[in-house]
């Protein structure tokens, strides 16, 4: 199975288009979570925690614990990225969650032409807002889908719309999980507001008329970006209390070409303390991203509960590093 899909992917891989910078909200595309981000995003097979609502939504059912999440990255060029997550366990066998992601960054000067400064300012920040339903089926196989509101803002302008993620995740008999997922399958979005306002000459040859007619500057639609993964994972023991996991995932996005992601997990006495790595983006031209570490701690009976802290380092090329650090409460 492991080669038929590894296979499947480098021959389409091949034949793939280059579509980079094509799509709307971008700030979908950045991975969630320091696990995830850790294992080089190789986390479609994974989801085991309230991140799955973005990496998988069929992950929730088989995690089925209530769960505050929170994340934030300090990201490429000072700009903030946080998330945040809750599930819900309805019954034994589907869950409900709540996430918001967010993209923020300090304000910035207006220029004009010639980059002279006018002493105005203005932001820019995006927004996505969601909500998760997992099922299973089968105590093998389940399936996930999380529906979202999405907004963009740049000073006075803004573009929104919504998406929809499914997910599907499958435990085979042969030990190996193997998931699935499509985000962000919704319509095109494009900008619109009050900076797109101007005064303009309806007709240059007539003297006379009215040379500053308001009017509306037009934006072309754009996608927002889909991504399709296919993951597998497996565990291996150990001893009786540490597991090492393996996973690997074949990302196939509408605005670059395809590429896998490898990671790896360990996790010693029951979880306590784990350390992940991977490599992200590869067989992808000109990645950004190189490789990603991190670890983390479980700290357990807090008030009957468990409290987890995990911390993630990616490794860019050119636009700087940037890390993540994620608080988990299970309660």
């Amino acid at each position: 199975m492991k080669k038929y899909i590894i296979t499947l992917f480098l021959i389409s891989t091949i034949y793939s288009v280059d579509k980079t910078g094509t799509t709307a909200a971008k700030f979908l595309s950045i991975g969630v979570g320091s696990n995830a981000v850790g294992m080089g995003e190789a986390y479609t097979s994974v989801a085991d925690d309230a991140t799955a609502m973005y990496w998988n939504p069929a992950g929730l059912s088989f995690y089925d614990t209530k769960e505050v999440y929170f994340n934030h990255s300090n990201w490429i060029a000072d700009i903030s990225f946080d998330y945040f997550g809750v599930t819900i366990p309805l019954d034994n066998r589907s869950v409900l969650g709540f996430n918001v992601t967010s993209v923020t960054m300090e304000e910035m000067e207006v220029t004009s032409y010639g980059n002279e400064n006018t002493g105005e300012t203005f932001r820019a920040a995006d927004y996505a807002i969601g909500s998760t339903y997992a099922l299973d089926f089968t105590d093998r196989f389940s399936v996930g889908v999380n529906g979202k509101y999405i907004q963009q803002t740049i000073a006075n302008s803004h573009a929104k719309g919504f998406a929809f993620d499914f997910g599907t995740l499958f435990k085979t008999p042969f030990g190996f999980k193997l998931g699935t997922s499509i985000s962000n399958f919704g319509p095109k979005m494009n900008m619109s507001g009050d900076d797109l306002l101007i005064g303009a000459d309806v007709d240059e040859n007539i003297d006379g008329n009215n040379e500053s007619v308001t009017s509306i500057l037009s934006t072309d639609d754009f996608d927002i970006p889909l991504v399709l993964r296919i993951g597998v994972s497996d565990e291996l023991k150990l001893g009786s209390r540490n597991i090492i996991i393996f996973s690997l995932d074949a990302v196939s996005p509408n605005d670059n070409t395809n590429y896998i992601n490898v990671g790896t997990k360990i996790k010693l006495l029951d979880g306590l303390i784990s350390f992940y790595a991977g490599l992200n983006s590869l067989f992808l031209e000109n990645a950004e991203s190189e490789f990603s570490f991190g670890g983390g701690l479980t700290i357990p009976q807090i008030l009957n509960n468990s409290l987890s802290i995990y911390f993630t380092h990616e490794q860019m090329k050119f636009l700087g590093n940037s890390q993540q650090l994620s608080i988990s409460f299970n309660y």
